[in-house]
């Protein structure tokens, strides 16, 4: 079989023929499965422990800005290292980039739990060193997605994708709810001291790779080669529109920062609705890649890109139809106040939808960029993709909020789902996007 041949396979399980195909990938996939856990005990720790020291002084509302700021302040740097950190990986061997990168985020882990024991962190050093870490991390991921191609065949790529969208999926539904039993337990420095442990994972699992020095011509890291990766992006338009249709996507579809209104005063349930919601995007993510199989034998990724984003933009608009209704029946009596588990039911699975759309759409999104790139190109057009899936949701909460500042909970997602399906469908149709043969990837 060609190594560009899409697989085909009969069941709809998860493919784990990359595992097989490959010692070096597998050790690398379970090494982030497992470390990616402890990443979410920190992220989640990080922000209890800004809350922690910033509420007795300040209250509730201040300390809650100082934890939204954990989050912030690191936006700018990682999109920055996204860039940078692809310019990297294609001027050097990928896997001392990613050994190099590692140990910077390791020893702030290390850091923040030395500190935790002592009981002398404060919020400037969690600042710090969240900032820090996110900035190595973001480069490490750059180098890490930049070297997968050279690990396994470009027909396993699409298996490769679900099985880290199953990595993502474990790590945000597990370790969220893990980290609140420990910082309730035994205390924040668990969790770092935990997160400390499991990277080592990742380190051993790179220290393991080949060195994988990047073909063809390479250049220094510095505006010229910037420059270079984005002429490169500008003549090539598939990889270019599956970029823009995310930016679409992650801007107009995401309603994470009305969940607290949502189960407060809408729907309500309180803080139990608020992570059922949070939690139902990642179980439908996890979900989509659990029964992924027959995706290794799609050709037309570009049009599976764009029918899963259109799909998201359904989900979208109807988790808003949804909302609307609840209002609707309240403002009219029509339904009790709140509305009730039925609707967060129904919310939750749309919400589910939308997860697994997103993650169909990842998985052919990373494929194409991954196999239609040339190799000494894939570091900075990898760092492009970390900015768009960073910063897209980030303008997306913007977005969010300014509209829900109408009192209209139900306004973002409703009309933010119809500007996708609307927006997506205008932007595939340039340029033979939808005519994308994986037998003949072309950027």
């Amino acid at each position: 079989m060609d190594e560009a041949t899409p697989r085909r396979r009969g069941g709809a399980l998860l493919d784990l023929e990359p595992l097989r195909a490959s010692s070096a990938f597998a050790r690398l996939w379970s090494a982030r499965a497992i470390a990616g856990i402890g990443s979410q005990l920190t992220l989640v720790a990080v922000g209890l422990n800004v809350f922690d020291l910033v509420r007795p002084t300040a209250g509730v509302g201040p300390a809650t800005v100082a934890v939204s700021l954990t989050g912030v302040l690191a936006l700018v740097p990682t999109v920055v290292a996204g860039l940078y950190g692809g310019m990297l990986a294609d001027a050097f061997d990928r896997r001392t980039v990613m050994l190099l990168s590692g140990a910077v985020s390791w020893l702030c882990t290390l850091v923040l739990a030395a500190l935790s024991w002592a009981r002398a962190e404060t919020v400037a050093s969690l600042y710090v060193l969240t900032v820090l870490s996110a900035t190595a991390t973001t480069v490490l991921i750059a180098a890490e997605s930049s070297a997968t191609p050279r690990l396994l065949p470009a027909r396993l790529l699409p298996a490769a994708g679900a099985l880290m969208g199953i990595t993502v999926g474990i790590s945000v539904t597990v370790g969220p709810g893990l980290a609140g039993v420990l910082v309730a337990s035994v205390g924040f420095q668990w969790c770092y001291s935990i997160d400390a442990a499991l990277f080592v994972l990742t380190l051993a699992a790179a220290f393991t790779l080949p060195r994988l020095r990047p073909e063809g011509r390479t250049e220094r890291p510095g505006l010229a080669s910037l420059l270079g990766g984005m002429r490169f992006l500008r003549t090539s338009p598939n990889i270019r529109i599956s970029f823009l249709v995310d930016i679409v996507a992650m801007t107009f579809g995401q309603p994470r920062v009305l969940y607290p209104a949502v189960g407060t005063a809408l729907l309500g349930g309180g803080a139990l609705t608020v992570g059922l919601l949070s939690a139902a995007f990642a179980i439908g993510a996890l979900l989509s890649s659990v029964f992924s199989g027959r995706l290794g034998g799609i050709r037309r990724q570009g049009l599976a890109i764009e029918r899963a984003i259109e799909a998201y933009g359904v989900c979208i608009l109807l988790f808003g139809g949804v909302l609307a209704t609840a209002a609707i029946g309240e403002a009219t009596r029509t339904l009790p106040t709140p509305a009730g588990p039925v609707w967060i039911g129904l919310a939750a699975v749309l919400l589910a939808g939308a997860g697994a759309a997103d993650n169909v759409s990842a998985i052919f999104r990373s494929t194409m960029l991954q196999t239609a790139a040339p190799d000494s190109m894939r570091g900075r057009l990898q760092g492009v993709y970390i900015v768009v899936v960073t910063g897209g949701p980030r303008v997306g909460d913007l977005y969010a909020g300014v509209l829900a500042g109408t009192g209209l909970l139900f306004l973002p997602p409703l009309a933010g789902g119809a500007v996708i399906v609307a927006l997506v469908a205008l932007l595939v149709r340039r340029r033979g996007f939808l005519a994308y043969d994986a037998r003949h990837p072309t950027p």
